[in-house]
């Protein structure tokens, strides 16, 4: 099968600012029981991802493009761009922002524990 992705837009996603475009490239049914996210994500600039924690799963974002802060689960704040991977452990938490003047865009995959 080929398809291209669904897309979604989610206003103050996480507790973060402005809208955040989701395309997913496959869906929670999809991932047949093993995580609940695949997407392609973009921040437009001054939108961000809330803090939140990962209980039995995890995040890793793959940065394509653009440049952000990624809040780490203490809390320290690290400047990423493309080619950075952000990585959280099981049970930590994470946010991130697009402070800059263009688009922040990255791969997101939640998998279980």
């Amino acid at each position: 099968m080929v398809r291209k992705p669904t897309t979604e837009i989610r206003k103050n996603m996480r507790g973060g600012n402005g809208e955040v475009l989701l395309e997913h490239i496959v869906s929670k049914e999809e991932m047949n029981g093993h995580g609940r996210l695949y997407a392609r994500i973009t921040l437009k600039p001054g939108c961000s991802i809330g803090f939140h924690e990962h209980i039995g799963d995890t995040e890793p974002y793959f940065i394509l493009e653009g440049k952000g802060i990624f809040v780490d689960n203490d809390g320290s704040r690290t400047e990423v761009g493309p080619g950075d991977v952000c990585c959280i452990e099981v049970g930590q938490g994470h946010a991130i922002e697009n402070n800059s003047e263009s688009d922040l865009v990255f791969m997101a995959l939640i998998y279980n524990e």
